[in-house]
């Protein structure tokens, strides 16, 4: 939603919204960097529906009852859903969609850095922070160029991906998150008709459904793929038609976000050579893998995983630098962690090894609607009663003094978990606390 409106911003739309989060330090940047655009904000409690509103943009996260909601059908506002807004722009750009469960947010910015490196300019609008844009004084999810090209995620998780038209299409990966496999697979199919290039993953052997102009992948199968990798820790490095591409992150799996990115962008024209610097000087996005190293010989590892193969990357990936990894997951929103719950302990239960600790902090509730009869609890007990370690704190307070406690030189600590603005902060309070000799 900030990303929209930044982007309406941009364009000369005079933009107003609410936040439930209004005030909240875990939210201050965001709020400062809108407002520096001229966006007025106020208190999600309806005093922001006013004469100066044309029309009212929602999230999926926004329920019927909704303070903002109520005021505009009584002033009679026409509400539109933000992938409303999101598919205007789509379809007056030369747009690029990221598609799949998994790494859009990284692909996204990938392509997006990658063909800014190659002497483009494209346009942005993403879920995630990148941290170039950061540097540069903007909020990070969003930025305005000139070349005509926009690169946006294309987000399945409420359906609405259905109602883009852009010019390619990529799919990363498929498995189960927000929907079922089969529901979600009708939902790429139907982008994949709407698109006029498809691009997807050979290793992905349920994207087979879907027919590509384009592949990527490490398997021999795939049509933009590695000559030889050397490694995936601490970085990625790889050969590619006579050129070693070393990207400043590590895993498997970014391996094959970066092949993603590189599909895309020699389609776009770019050079082997410039795309070798882009690759070597990508600065990342927020929380993706971000990793702080002690002096001590301890990691801090901040990362947004939240769905089961998230999670495992994420956490196969921290394993290949330490011995012992010390997880803390906190899982968001009832619903999702209602559908996940058998997914996310028989994950947990196959990746952790016996060295391993995992510590469950509290489901994040947002607010809204929603049935609480589940708990972190639940997934914490079928992890124990298959062999692994894990346990539930009662908040972050506990979580930062309960790792302090146990944590030794050259552990990784891997904090991991969606939606709550203030994990990043917790991770930062983690290692400060286990810098501190005391």
């Amino acid at each position: 939603m900030s990303a929209i409106a930044q982007y309406c911003a941009w364009m000369g739309l005079h933009v107003s919204g609410s936040d439930r989060l209004l005030g909240s330090p875990s939210v201050a940047a965001v709020q400062q960097g809108l407002s520096s655009l001229g966006c007025r904000l106020c208190g999600q409690d309806g005093s922001g529906i006013d004469s100066r509103v044309d029309a009212l943009v929602v999230s999926t996260a926004i329920e019927p009852g909704n303070p903002d909601m109520v005021a505009a059908q009584a002033a009679r506002i026409p509400v539109f859903h933000r992938s409303d807004v999101l598919a205007a722009l789509v379809a007056c750009h030369r747009t690029i969609a990221i598609a799949g469960t998994s790494g859009k947010s990284t692909v996204t910015a990938m392509v997006w850095e990658f063909l800014h490196s190659c002497g483009r300019d494209p346009s942005l609008v993403s879920g995630a922070n990148l941290l170039r844009l950061e540097e540069r004084g903007y909020v990070g999810n969003a930025y305005k160029g000139t070349s005509g090209i926009l690169v946006i995620e294309a987000d399945e998780s409420d359906g609405t991906l259905v109602k883009y038209h852009p010019d390619t299409s990529v799919f990363l990966n498929i498995s189960k998150d927000h929907k079922p496999v089969v529901e979600t697979m009708e939902l790429f199919r139907t982008l994949a008709a709407q698109s006029a290039t498809v691009v997807t993953n050979a290793d992905d052997a349920m994207l087979g459904a879907i027919q590509p102009a384009v592949t990527f992948g490490a398997g021999s199968g795939a049509g933009v793929r590695p000559d030889s990798v050397a490694s995936l820790t601490p970085q990625v490095r790889f050969t590619r038609a006579g050129r070693t591409f070393e990207l400043p992150l590590p895993g498997a799996h970014n391996l094959s976000n970066c092949l993603a990115a590189l599909a895309v962008c020699e389609m776009a024209g770019c050079n082997a050579k410039d795309l070798t610097a882009a690759v070597a000087g990508y600065k990342g996005v927020m929380r993706r893998f971000s990793v702080k190293r002690l002096d001590n010989g301890m990691i801090v590892i901040d990362d947004y995983a939240h769905n089961p193969e998230k999670i495992r990357a994420a956490l196969t990936t921290a394993q290949g630098f330490s011995d012992r990894v010390i997880a803390i997951f906190q899982p968001h929103g009832y619903g999702p962690t209602r559908f996940l719950k058998d997914d996310l302990a028989d994950m947990f239960s196959t990746v952790l090894r016996q060295s391993d600790v995992l510590f469950m902090l509290p489901i994040y509730y947002a607010g809204g609607t929603a049935q609480k009869d589940i708990s972190s609890g639940d997934i914490a007990s079928l992890i124990n009663k298959r062999g692994r370690t894990a346990s539930v704190l009662s908040d972050k307070e506990e979580c930062v003094s309960t790792v302090r406690s146990i944590a030794s030189p050259g552990n990784a600590i891997l904090v991991m978990g969606a939606r709550d603005p203030s994990l990043s902060s917790l991770a930062t309070t983690i290692a400060s606390a286990l810098a501190d000799p005391r």
